[in-house]
Order: C-alpha cells, then sequence, then structure tokens
C-alpha cells in the first residue's frame, strides 16, 4: 500500500517548509477579514507561521504575512497570534 503524502508548507519567518499540521494558518476570508485558522480548513487565503516566538519576530519585521495575504495585518492580530505561541 502506498504511503500517504503529508502537505507540505512555507513558514513566512524563516522560509523553512514543515508539515501543514505543524503551523499555525492566519487567513483572509473571501469577506477581507483575519483571522487565525488553527484547524487548517476555514475559507481563505493563507499564509503559514511556526509556532516560535523567533519566527514570529522574523515575520512581523519583513512584514512575510502581510506580503502572502496582501493585504497590511491590524496589530490585534499580531498580539492574538503571539497569544497563541505562548498556549
Amino acid at each position: 500500500m502506498a504511503e500517504k503524502k503529508v502537505p507540505l508548507r512555507k513558514c513566512t519567518g524563516c522560509n523553512e517548509s514543515f508539515p501543514k499540521s505543524q503551523l499555525i494558518r492566519v487567513i483572509k476570508t473571501p469577506e477581507g477579514e483575519i483571522k487565525i485558522d488553527r484547524t487548517g480548513r476555514q475559507n481563505g487565503r493563507g499564509a503559514y507561521i511556526c509556532d516560535s516566538k523567533d519566527c514570529f519576530e522574523k515575520a512581523r519585521r519583513s512584514k512575510g504575512i502581510e506580503r502572502s495575504l496582501g493585504v497590511p495585518i491590524p496589530e490585534e492580530i499580531y498580539e492574538s497570534l503571539l497569544k497563541e505561541m505562548i498556549k
């Protein structure tokens, strides 16, 4: 029996590929709203980030998430993303 392929996604902070299940997904919904999607199943354009503070700081400084989604990210989203990482 063939092995099941594991989907890989690239972190916007460190630019390394990881299995999708290990990353946090930030989405822009079709309505233009920015949300954190822990399930990875909500509709919308997604950007992924590692669950580490270093990658968070790199992505914030380089605006990697903003570039991936094509919109400016509100400060509240960065704050809630940081809280998600501390859990």
